[in-house]
């Protein structure tokens, strides 16, 4: 009797810390994109909308170069990475160029449906459940598969916004999971 007394006294006080934040999966959990891509939303009732806003930012016209954001491993990414990332880059090209002085486009799209299996998520749940293995789950986000070497990201710009183009670029690869790299093309 006692010591069920202290193993719920227990429970009860480190169990709220435990699950705290459980809410969302963590995007780690979906990097990988291990099997056949779930991606027929008309069976689909409650499916969840894409976060990208615009998918081409700025002035479209003749630009000197091509800055492009490429991805160096097979991943996921999620849709409000995508769109953290578009914004990070475009907000700083923005305060140099201005609305006109560039041209940036998003050349990924997320297709892919992420499913979560969601469990009980109250203190002293985690002895309570444990849930069914490969459980299929509901439909909570998107995500677009990525190739290695696939380009993200373009921006065309001039050779006096070059420096800008890249530093932003820069600063956006920290909003998406993997390793990106910057490439230049020159188009004249």
């Amino acid at each position: 009797m006692r010591s069920s007394l202290l193993e719920r006294a227990i429970v009860k006080i480190w169990a709220p810390k435990f699950v705290k934040n459980r809410e969302a999966m963590h995007g780690a959990n979906y990097r990988r994109g291990n099997g056949q891509p779930y991606t027929r939303k008309k069976y689909i009732k409650g499916k969840p909308q894409s976060k990208i806003a615009k998918f081409e930012g700025g002035k479209p016209g003749d630009y000197d170069y091509c800055v492009q954001l490429l991805i160096n491993e097979k991943i996921q990414i999620t849709h409000m990475a995508i769109e953290a990332c578009r914004l990070a880059a475009n907000k700083r090209v923005e305060k140099v160029a201005g609305e006109t002085g560039y041209s940036s486009r998003l050349r990924i799209y997320p297709h892919v449906l992420l499913r979560e299996n969601k469990m009980i998520a109250t203190a002293g749940a985690d002895r309570l459940q444990e849930g069914m293995r490969r459980a299929f789950g509901k439909a909570v986000s998107l995500a677009a598969r990525v190739k290695r070497g696939q380009c993200i990201m373009e921006m065309n710009v001039n050779k006096d916004h070059l420096e800008a183009a890249k530093k932003s670029l820069r600063n956006a690869c920290g909003k998406l999971p993997g390793t990106p790299t910057i490439k230049v093309i020159p188009l004249k």
